[in-house]
């Protein structure tokens, strides 16, 4: 398993990757940190830990919402106004995955980031 160290809200962080999974990762990482800098930059909530629940519940909701039925040309306006796409049953099992490993690795330390 190769491993790639990437940046949350500008904190470190050494993430175990599957082969020829980097790009989704770093898709991943990058949706985490801009979910969290989002709630960050709004003033309202200052605890890593408490930006990091947020952000993890505002994307388990989104999760959740029903699928959409757009068409290629409405995900490319999507995807250009910076609104992602819903993501499909195997996106939503992979993300879950990998949320369990990250709670793996953080163990029982009692910080989330």
């Amino acid at each position: 398993m190769k491993q790639l160290e990437v940046k949350i809200m500008g904190q470190g962080y050494l993430l175990g990757c599957p082969e020829g999974g980097e790009e989704r990762l770093q898709q991943a990482v990058q949706r985490v940190d801009a979910a969290m800098c989002k709630i960050r930059d709004a003033g309202k909530i200052k605890a890593r830990d408490r930006i990091a629940v947020l952000a993890a519940l505002n994307m388990a909701f989104e999760l959740t919402e029903p699928q959409r039925t757009a068409a290629p040309a409405d995900d490319a306006a999507a995807a250009a106004s910076g609104d992602a796409p819903a993501l499909s049953v195997a996106e939503q099992a992979t993300l879950g995955a990998l949320l369990g490993r990250l709670d793996e690795a953080l163990g029982d330390d009692g910080r989330l980031l």
